[in-house]
């Protein structure tokens, strides 16, 4: 039994079939439009649209405070909250809760 009758190399006797191989690894791993980089470039689509659908929650989200800050109530109590500001005439008491504080056994 020698390589001639060998029964794996058979079909790779055949030129047409040979080539037919050689054109499908090249179109799947090598060629500029391989199947391995459009693997990529989908996987990248997908990443990057879900990212849009994210940003595009954010747009809303900032749209409704925005909206909210435009209005003078809106504004006084922004500045109020993040801020402490305060009218003249009044007093503020900031109470801050033990599990809130920065402490060792919290950090």
């Amino acid at each position: 039994m020698g390589l001639k009758d060998n029964k794996y190399l058979k079909p790779f006797k055949n030129i047409f079939l040979l080539i037919l191989v050689v054109f499908a690894i090249w179109m799947l791993f090598f060629d500029a439009n391989s199947w391995l980089i459009h693997h990529e470039l989908n996987t990248e689509i997908n990443d990057l649209e879900d990212e849009k659908e994210y940003y595009k929650k954010e747009i809303e989200k900032d749209k409704k405070d925005l909206k909210k800050l435009s209005t003078d109530e809106g504004l006084e109590k922004f500045a109020r909250e993040e801020y402490y500001m305060k009218r003249d005439n009044e007093d503020i008491f900031i109470i801050e809760y033990e599990d809130s504080l920065k402490t060792e056994v919290n950090d």
